[in-house]
């Protein structure tokens, strides 16, 4: 086996074992566990309070159940999945949960949760370009803050922050090189293997994750770049799972060279500003991010970002990985759709459910688009 094999290797144990990942990492350091719920939250924060920030994704092809019991089937199948972790016992190790409320599932989820460790809800403005909202949202990171001493029993100093935004801006960092090399590599970088080293960031110290991602880096820049002979795609979205829904890109030629996916690329696509004031810096961080239907902006620059994103690319196409019953994303839809109609980008949706995937429909569409490009 390869180098760069072995490595793929540990990203990809980490990305389908996160629980045992998460546990091993608390038995060996002696650390908490803090649940992040979808889709941003100020991670610093849980970082600098000694803890380890676990992203908290649903489940590939869950089986819900017990979940319909406080959600109505109309919510996507993210938020049934989290439910049906949490009420089955899986998130039990966790010592408290994170919430952001930006749609009214998470809010929904906020006031339902039941799982043994308490619940942390603030609320980011989405009234986001006003000075005012910088100061509203340092208040409500503020009591993130005081909340996560009182639950754990610790003091998070600024200078602590101050580290961890440093540790955090590293990843972001070497997140969007690895992006960019992984694009030039499609026939090492799967489109399954590179969402696995993507996803393993959320279950893995960042400093540790950092380094991992720069030794592959340096292993994949001693190949030789060959020709793609298949076509390239940017996908945007929620997320892109299951892996058998990659497997199908993979099975027709079709390398994902770029992503604006909310549980990938938004999360590093800006720095966190550096600054004397540590809540005021991660907030402001809240105010320039821009591309996501859970951060509004009435401007509505997604669809030029996802044509400027498919141009660096050199994508063939860009396609939309639409969450079933996603209320932001597909009000979105409308919009960039005809943005990219007038620049003459092609495009296809493809409808996502964990639970229920639909995955010989969407191997049919898949065909049929590569077929027309």
């Amino acid at each position: 086996m390869s180098q760069i094999d072995e490595l793929i290797n540990k990203f990809q144990e980490v990305a389908n074992h996160p629980q045992k990942t998460v546990l091993d990492y608390k038995k060996k350091t002696g650390k908490g566990l803090v649940g992040i719920m979808p889709y941003y939250a100020p991670e610093e924060i849980v970082y600098a309070a000694g803890c380890l920030p676990v992203g908290l994704f649903g489940a590939q092809n869950p089986e819900i159940s017990a979940a319909r019991a406080y959600l109505p089937p109309f919510a996507c199948s993210l938020m049934q999945a989290d439910m049906e972790l949490q009420l089955n016992g899986t998130y039990d190790c966790l010592d408290a949960v994170l919430f952001s409320v930006p749609c009214d599932t998470l809010r929904c989820m906020s006031q339902k949760w039941h799982g043994k460790a308490p619940v942390i809800v603030f609320t980011q403005p989405q009234n986001r370009k006003i000075e005012a909202a910088v100061t509203f949202l340092k208040a409500e990171y503020d009591h993130v803050r005081k909340e996560l001493e009182r639950i754990l029993g610790v003091t998070i100093t600024d200078m602590a922050l101050q580290e961890a935004i440093r540790v955090y801006n590293e990843n972001r960092q070497v997140m969007r090189e690895f992006c960019d090399v992984a694009a030039l590599y499609p026939q090492i970088f799967t489109p399954v293997k590179r969402h696995d080293v993507i996803k393993a960031r959320w279950f893995m110290d960042k400093a540790e994750h950092t380094a991992w991602v720069r030794e592959l880096i340096a292993a994949v820049q001693k190949e030789a770049v060959h020709p793609w002979t298949g076509k390239k795609v940017v996908l945007s979205g929620i997320m892109a799972e299951p892996d058998e829904f990659l497997d199908i890109f993979s099975e027709f030629g079709f390398a994902v060279v770029a992503d604006d996916l909310a549980q990938e690329s938004r999360q590093y696509r800006n720095d966190v500003p550096y600054g004397i004031d540590p809540l005021e810096q991660l907030a402001t961080w809240w105010q320039d991010f821009d591309g996501c239907p859970l951060a509004m902006n009435v401007d509505k620059p997604r669809g030029q970002m996802l044509i400027n994103m498919a141009k660096k690319a050199k994508a063939d196409a860009v396609v939309i990985c639409m969450m079933r019953f996603c209320d932001p994303e597909e009000f979105d839809y409308p919009i960039y759709k005809a943005e990219f109609e007038k620049a003459g980008l092609r495009y296809t949706v493809l409808d996502l459910d964990l639970e229920s995937p639909s995955l010989e429909q969407i191997r049919t569409r898949l065909q049929a688009f590569s077929e027309i490009l």
